[in-house]
């Protein structure tokens, strides 16, 4: 399957879809793996160390949400991505497009989003890129993911399948009927012999269509090459350095803004934040070009919560309010709006 390239970071701030998200296993020939239990398989993923490694990340999105206010996304269709991992916070990241680069790297202390399209470099202390994004660390993001979901699923495993070269064991979890989600399913190909997920795929009901896929294309793991987690800023790079916490948002994080709430858990999960406000002094920021506009989309709703617009999809709900709130969620409308009621 071709996949293009995309050069943009994102997560999805879909509370459950949010990371968890992968291709499903191919119907080739099922390795021959000794039998395993869904709660033993669960607690070998929630402690695997696998060390360092590096590969390719496939994602085909097909959410069709658009892109919201404030919180990252990921690019709709099929992208793909280039991760190294080191181990002890050193990482790097390639996203590529058709007019640039961006790449993330960390050194395990100080960490570089590199924009080659205009030449910008951010700096700021943290750990590996991107660490349990599903964009870029698949398999931390769906062990992440399998840990949020467990109490609220039912959890087996479904055979075996061979993902990224690999054999590998496919766990599903599904919804208890209490939750109130508009997802099927959860399917994960754990890998036999290191314990993390390679692939992981998220079904919503009455579809048999992935709603998003992410997962390794190809892995391989062992030492990495040193140089990979140092960065010098090229020959006139303008470097910039990030926001601290809660000093505005910054421009190389993934997850929601800060000060952003959970209302729920597990499958209904709904995520709350305020839109940025621009710095005092600095002028509203445009809508990018391209972008849509919120206005225009989804259909007028109000509730205790006030006024806004929903924007439905087969495997989630957002709504923004008037006075600059996201809710957002894998969840229909109802339980949305019960959440931005919620203090």
């Amino acid at each position: 399957m071709r996949r293009r390239w995309f050069g943009a970071a994102g997560a999805v701030a879909v509370g459950a879809v949010a990371a968890a998200v992968i291709a499903m296993p191919t119907a080739a020939a099922q390795p021959q793996l000794p039998p395993v239990s869904p709660e033993d398989l669960v607690a070998s993923v929630m402690t695997a160390q696998p060390g360092p490694f590096n590969g390719t990340v496939g994602i085909d999105n097909e959410l069709g949400l658009p892109a919201l206010p404030g919180a990252p996304q990921l690019g709709n269709g099929e992208q793909s991505a280039r991760v190294w991992s080191g181990g002890d916070g050193k990482g790097r990241v390639a996203l590529p497009s058709g007019d640039g680069e961006k790449t993330l790297v960390s050194d395990g202390t100080t960490r570089w989003a590199y924009d080659a399209t205009d030449r910008t470099a951010t700096r700021s202390t943290g750990g590996a890129p991107e660490q349990k994004d599903p964009q870029t660390d698949p398999a931390g993001a769906s062990a992440q993911i399998i840990g949020e979901l467990r109490k609220t699923s039912q959890v087996a495993v479904d055979g075996t399948a061979e993902v990224a070269g690999r054999p590998a064991y496919t766990l599903v979890l599904t919804p208890q009927p209490t939750e109130r989600t508009m997802l099927r399913e959860v399917r994960v190909a754990v890998d036999a012999e290191k314990r993390i997920p390679l692939q992981l795929t998220v079904l919503a009901t009455g579809s048999s269509t992935p709603a998003l896929q992410i997962g390794f294309d190809d892995v391989t793991f062992g030492p990495q090459d040193p140089s990979l987690f140092t960065f010098t800023p090229p020959p006139g790079t303008t470097v910039k350095d990030a926001p601290a916490r809660g000093q505005g948002d910054r421009p190389d994080r993934q997850g929601p803004p800060d000060g952003a709430r959970t209302v729920g858990d597990g499958w209904d999960r709904v995520v709350v934040f305020q839109r940025p406000a621009p710095q005092q002094g600095q002028p509203a920021p445009q809508r990018p070009e391209g972008a849509p506009d919120l206005n225009a989309l989804g259909t007028p709703v109000t509730g205790a919560f006030g006024s806004g617009r929903a924007i439905t999809t087969a495997v989630g709900t957002a709504i923004v309010t008037d006075d600059g709130r996201v809710a957002v969620g894998a969840v229909p409308e109802p339980v949305v709006a019960e959440a931005l009621g919620t203090k």
